[in-house]
This record gives C-alpha cells, structure tokens and sequence, in this order.
C-alpha cells in the first residue's frame, strides 16, 4: 500500500488479497486500487461487506481545497457543528489569564480556518468520556496548546508550565 500527498491510500491487487487474508478491514473512504480491471466478486464471501474500492485518480484540487471539502463530511451531531466554539472554550476558562491565552490561541486556530477541526475534537472528548474511553495525558506539541487543554484533548495546562503556541502551531 501506498499512501499519495492527499493521505489516500493506494492498494495494488497483492495488496488488497494480503489485507483481506489477514483479516484486516478496509477504510471506505480515501481508498483505491491502481488497477480498475480487478473484480473482487469471487472474493466477497472472504468479507462480511466488502467496501466499494475506485480506481486511483491523482485528485485535480489542490490540498487546501481536498482538506477543506473533507473537513465538510466529519460525521458528528448537528449540534457540534453548530457549536459556537469560541464561546464553548471561552467559557470553560476561570479567570482573565486563562481567557487571554485561549483568546489569543483561538484568534490563531480562526486564522487557519481550524475551529471545525475544535469542535470535531469537543465532540470525539465528549463522546470518549460518555463512553468511558481512556486516553494520554498528551503527546508532542499539541500540549503546547492551551485550547486543547481547555476542551480536554490532553491534560497538560501549557499555561502553567509556559509553554508557547508556535511550538504546536507553526
């Protein structure tokens, strides 16, 4: 398997038979064959429901473009995609050095047109701890961002320990 510049993964016809005799599933979306000639019906009864695998097309819009028509299919409840996240994370801050910091981190995530990129992360924490899901305390830059600590992706208060956004946001 190949994965291409747009993160999708590109599978050969040996390819697809050794993930299907391992038994390992397929992602269903942003996965393609480099041969359209394959006819996987013989094999079908090997998986319980084989996704529908396209052709490998180089896409004709630019990253930004593939990331941002992406960005508009996360699957997550309406109410997340409405959340005004600007509030919700301002809300969850006590005291004035919490709200600069988490505005001025904010200014910077609106700037890169990432607040859906927040409120996809709101929804995943609610629904990991709804469901009693552990995860990390935090890893790599990402514990350089106060917001991220706000809305509970990891639990390292970069506030405290003074840590500046630029090392996770460059």
């Amino acid at each position: 398997m190949k994965i291409d510049d747009y993160s999708q993964q590109i599978y050969t016809e040996q390819d697809l038979v050794d993930v299907i005799m391992r038994g390992d599933l397929l992602p269903t979306t942003h996965t393609f064959l480099t041969d359209s000639n394959i006819d996987l019906q013989p094999i079908k009864w090997l998986v319980d429901d084989l996704p529908k695998i396209k052709q490998y097309q180089t896409p004709s819009l630019s990253l930004d473009e593939f990331d941002r028509q992406n960005q508009q299919e996360w699957l997550m409840p309406d109410d997340y995609k409405n959340l005004d996240i600007v509030a919700h994370v301002l809300d969850l801050c006590s005291g004035e050095a919490e709200v600069q910091r988490a505005g001025e981190e904010l200014l910077i995530y609106a700037a890169r047109d990432m607040l859906d990129l927040l409120r996809y992360l709101t929804y995943l924490v609610d629904t990991m701890r709804a469901n009693a899901v552990i995860w990390g305390v935090g890893r790599g830059s990402s514990v350089a961002s106060f917001v991220l600590y706000k809305i509970g992706v990891h639990k390292i208060n970069s506030l405290y320990y003074d840590l500046d956004i630029r090392e996770f946001l460059r």
